[in-house]
């Protein structure tokens, strides 16, 4: 549980929403796989654009590409409702979409063979690129032992449930994000052990790195284990191919730059980030998470002037 002490109405509406979630996962575990994750996406398609995060995909979309057409951006914002309906759909499912179960190809898999084999210790970075679940199980899947933060669900119920969904496909290992999660990180490096972290979304009180040509607030979090640990960033990015099937590009390792100065080092650290995922989201932007607020509300105010 939370840890505090919750009242009985707020208890009783965390394990109705536990229902709800216990029904959604044994729907869609019913369907084939393809038809599970084809229903997710055509009900998100349909419904997403309803909703008050569309406005913010819309705008984030704006500041990323001024230049789009609108008919282009309206096609982009149609296609990552749909990969994200898909997403939503395939997580009840992912332990039948790993690399062993032939849905997933794995380039440059030899890397994380043998980071696996050599027990090379090293900060595995990455976003919310099209089904960003695919991107520990391919990690796990091929021997890594690996440390991956996640961000707790308010209901502690559903809390539950979603880690042991991830425990059918052998991700088992979790840091929560916050002090503790710090801790736990930095102890697993110091055993040796890799860790897993999503570095794309805004970080209230992190550096401020170029992003699509506007300044965005990120973590600091995996250029400063990098450098404590002297240990790589290792990128990595997902892709779908078709319906339920993927491919994880494991990149070049990011060396980060170690000259002494601890805040230019890991700010050029930052910038190495933001930059590999603003490549990887202008080759594929129907596949990123655009629904979250990305930058200051001084770059969206520039929309508006």
């Amino acid at each position: 549980m939370t840890g505090r002490k919750v009242s009985l109405q707020q208890d009783l509406a965390w394990r109705l929403e536990a229902l709800g979630y216990d029904l959604f996962t044994a729907l869609f575990r019913l369907l084939p796989t393809d038809a599970a994750s084809a229903f997710g996406g055509g009900f998100l398609r349909l419904f997403g654009p309803l909703s008050g995060a569309h406005k913010v995909a819309d705008r984030n979309l704006r500041l990323a590409f001024p230049d789009m057409a609108e008919a282009e951006r309206l096609r982009i914002l149609g296609a990552q409702w749909e990969g994200l309906g898909r997403s939503f759909a395939e997580f009840s499912l992912m332990d039948r979409i790993l690399p062993s179960t032939g849905r997933v190809e794995v380039v440059n898999i030899e890397r994380l063979q043998q980071i696996a084999r050599e027990k090379l210790p090293v900060v595995f970075v990455s976003g919310h690129l099209s089904n960003w679940e695919v991107m520990p199980a391919a990690i796990v899947d091929c021997g890594v032992i690996c440390q991956m933060t996640y961000r707790a669900a308010n209901n502690p119920y559903v809390d539950e449930r979603i880690k042991k969904s991830r425990f059918r496909y052998g991700v088992r290992l979790f840091a929560p994000k916050g002090g503790d999660g710090a801790r736990e990180l930095l102890e697993a490096m110091g055993r040796g052990e890799s860790v897993a972290l999503m570095n794309d979304q805004k970080f209230n009180g992190g550096v401020a790195a170029p992003f699509f040509g506007h300044l965005a607030h990120t973590a600091p979090g995996p250029t400063r284990l990098a450098l404590r640990f002297g240990a790589v960033l290792q990128p990595m990015s997902v892709q779908r191919t078709k319906g339920a099937r993927f491919r994880v590009i494991v990149h070049d390792p990011i060396a980060v730059p170690n000259t002494g100065d601890r805040t230019a080092d890991i700010e050029a650290g930052v910038r190495l980030v933001n930059a590999f995922m603003e490549e990887r989201i202008r080759e594929r932007p129907e596949e990123w998470f655009w629904v979250h607020k990305r930058w200051s509300n001084q770059a969206y105010d520039s929309l508006k002037a």
